[in-house]
């Protein structure tokens, strides 16, 4: 009888462990301020030639924070040989509690190459939940499109 009842609660148990959500054990990431790396795709290549195909890019940067804003120093954008192409926001500029700031790349602009990347500086008065700062790579040709998300990589905390 005492072995059917440790078998019972050991089964209850086991269910109630894979019945928890799955953000159980997620933390909350804050921080004043981080650089981040953004891989960011001009072209792929396709086919048995490896043929470019060109994408445009969209870089977006989410402030998640609901009370507080963040301000983007500096948005650099560097070409596959890790050349400076162009440094994006001459001053600092703040995004809202729960707003986005993004950068376009369009499809024709290929000088990138597909290694380039961003560097995204933020930073904040206080600690506030990290923002999410992904590339959205899109092209499309006569009846194909291909779309997919790269997400930035923290590289240097402040």
């Amino acid at each position: 009888m005492l072995k059917n009842i440790l078998t019972l609660l050991f089964s209850l148990a086991t269910v109630a462990l894979f019945s928890l959500p799955a953000s159980a054990g997620r933390t909350l990431e804050i921080s004043s301020g981080q650089k981040v790396y953004v891989p960011v795709y001009s072209h792929v290549y396709q086919g048995i030639k490896g043929k470019p195909y060109n994408l445009s890019a969209l870089l977006s940067i989410r402030n998640v924070d609901v009370n507080d804003s963040i301000t983007i120093t500096a948005v650099k954008y560097y070409d596959d040989h890790g050349e400076l192409m162009k440094n994006y926001f001459a001053q600092p500029v703040v995004i809202p509690p729960m707003g986005t700031k993004e950068v376009y790349l369009p499809e024709r602009d290929t000088k990138g190459g597909s290694g380039a990347n961003f560097t995204v500086q933020w930073e904040s008065g206080t600690k506030v939940s990290v923002p999410i700062i992904q590339a959205v790579m899109i092209g499309t040709a006569a009846t194909q499109g291909i779309s997919f998300v790269c997400n930035g990589v923290v590289i240097e905390e402040k």
